[in-house]
């Protein structure tokens, strides 16, 4: 009752969508936030030159404040050479209107040398997209053993085939992926358990260049909001197991509903029924919780679970979103960014029958009130065996200093760390926390293979920041790259569980999560204290599950499906 009347307080004192006012001061006369911790060690050090990642955004630099600018644009880590080392992919922007006479940077591909650098591979790889790039994902969609690149555009989006030689190739049209929609976020996940991975596309709205309008906040000119322009529908495509797809959006479900601004996509088995679930985040319009059937048809059930509007009733901006296990009780629970006038917000999986939204009573609201936020996970940052959560904040306004001088338009990101209680604390860090850009795509992944998670931020017109995780090796962890044999090689949507000590851990190999980006698909586990891991067990998408038991910790290991695991060196 107590957080219903609080987050009604809150909702009165909301003014519009595009104007922030501070967040009031009832949140702290609770003492339900505990307080910020500053970090006298750095956790994460700024890397980005440093490791020759020489990459700049673009929103083509139009001076016209265009409705498809703001969004930024994503990227991730992946291996797209098999050495045991993860690569970096990130998308850009474009002219648009004619003012300048090329790309100024193509999307880029840099491949890990393995010694904490990074070498631009795009033009011998061949995927420097020309497109207006937006969001990305990854996934072994034929089965060969490599991963495959998706990357939707303002326009046309680009399917990137990896050849299994270090290069790929544009299969867009020949697979049928060329959707010409303004896709945001997209992932791929085996939607119908027939062993190939399928492909779902958030789209965000019906809008074309020569619609262009201006939009004035109280006399100002500002970008315009998502309601300016009606929403398009998501798309989903079915693997025909042949190298094509099959647009299946009508079939499965997903255009039943009314369409939605969509920006964040997350896939995961939140009911435990053994089939890939589907969240999507949406920018003022209601979320969807797609359920599915089991047959790859899904029932779109936000409203009844609790998890397509606020405590109030009310559609939120939703940005990026995420599925993860942050109390280890083996449901996935989630969570959503929002606008800077809102709070992002958690929601605690009850037994898979319904979400409870756990956002004042974790310490999340005070904070996240005054931030904008856009990617976000669950990730484990310290290796304590308990998931922290990382927000990418930055406004959509460049110049919105003119309409409240309270709100910036850069800002720092978040780190929350897991208090292990059911609550989180800001933690700050001297340096790669500090930064205040314009950020928009979060990956999470151990570029640097030594045992604890690393972040790659996108931001907008602005260089990227690769932050080095210098502490979280402290403790003791495992990883574990799961390889199946029963189609689906990259064992999208596998659930690993991991016992050491007291803790138990559940994770789920997801390729979307955060927002217009991709983190690495091996699973870290931090362990604290515990010196061996007990079990290990997975359970493939093919239904099959295997365990080991007795393994050492501080190791990366390769599990293979019926084949049991294996050390990597």
């Amino acid at each position: 009752m107590r957080d219903s009347i609080l987050a009604g307080f809150l909702w009165l004192l909301t003014t519009t969508l595009w104007v922030t006012p501070i967040v009031p001061s009832s949140y702290s006369a609770l003492n339900l936030i505990p307080s910020e911790n500053v970090s006298s060690t750095p956790i994460f050090s700024e890397v980005t030159l440093s490791s020759g990642i020489n990459f700049q955004h673009t929103d083509g630099n139009s001076k016209l404040r265009l409705f498809n600018e703001f969004l930024g644009s994503g990227g991730g880590f992946f291996d797209y050479d098999n050495d045991g080392d993860l690569d970096i992919y990130l998308v850009n922007g474009t002219d648009q209107v004619g003012v300048g006479s090329e790309k100024s940077t193509p999307n880029t591909l840099y491949r890990n040398d393995g010694d904490g650098a990074f070498s631009n591979v795009t033009d011998i790889v061949n995927v420097g997209d020309t497109g207006y790039g937006v969001g990305c994902t990854v996934g072994d969609y034929d089965n060969d053993g490599y991963l495959d690149l998706y990357i939707t555009n303002f326009g046309p989006n680009t399917c990137y085939q990896n050849n299994g030689d270090g290069t790929f190739t544009d299969v867009s049209t020949r697979a049928g992926l060329a959707n010409k929609q303004w896709g945001t976020s997209c992932a791929f996940a085996d939607i119908d358990n027939d062993g190939l991975l399928d492909l779902y596309i958030a789209n965000y709205a019906d809008y074309n260049l020569k619609q262009d309008r201006k939009c004035e906040k109280g006399g100002i000119w500002v970008y315009c909001g998502p309601r300016s322009y009606p929403p398009d529908a998501d798309v989903c495509y079915r693997n025909n197991g042949d190298g094509t797809f099959t647009n299946l959006s009508s079939q499965s479900g997903i255009s039943d509903i009314t369409a939605g601004h969509g920006l964040g996509v997350t896939f995961g088995d939140y009911d435990n029924d053994g089939d890939q679930d589907l969240y999507v985040a949406n920018d003022r319009d209601p979320n969807f919780l797609f359920r599915n059937r089991g047959d790859g048809v899904f029932e779109e059930v936000a409203l009844i679970l609790g998890v397509a509007y606020n405590d109030m009733g009310d559609e939120e901006a939703g940005m990026g979103t995420a599925f993860g296990d942050y109390n280890n009780d083996g449901l996935l629970d989630l969570t959503v960014s929002n606008f800077q006038n809102e709070t992002n917000t958690l929601y605690g999986n009850q037994n898979g029958e319904f979400f409870a939204d756990a956002t004042i009573t974790a310490g999340i609201a005070e904070v996240t009130y005054n931030y904008l936020g856009w990617g976000i996970d669950f990730f484990d940052y310290d290796n304590d065996g308990y998931k922290d959560i990382f927000v990418a904040n930055g406004h959509v306004m460049d110049n919105i200093n003119q309409i409240n001088q309270q709100v910036m338009f850069p800002q720092k990101n978040l780190l929350f760390r897991n208090m292990t209680d059911g609550t989180f604390r800001k933690i700050s860090d001297q340096t790669g926390l500090a930064l205040e850009k314009v950020s928009r795509a979060a990956a999470f992944g151990d570029y640097d293979n030594d045992g604890d998670i690393d972040i790659l931020i996108t931001n907008w017109n602005q260089t990227p920041d690769l932050l080095r995780n210098d502490i979280g090796n402290q403790k003791n962890w495992v990883q574990i790259k799961a390889v199946g044999t029963e189609s689906n090689r990259s064992a999208i949507g596998g659930r690993v569980k991991v016992v050491a000590g007291n803790l138990i851990q559940y994770q789920e190999i997801n390729s979307g999560n955060s927002y217009l980006s991709f983190s690495d698909l091996r699973l870290h586990f931090g362990l604290g204290d515990a010196e061996r891991v007990d079990v290990l067990e997975i359970r493939w998408p093919s239904g099959q599950i295997d365990k080991s038991s007795d393994l050492e910790v501080n190791q990366r290991y390769t599990a293979t499906e019926g084949l049991g695991v294996a050390g990597v060196s």
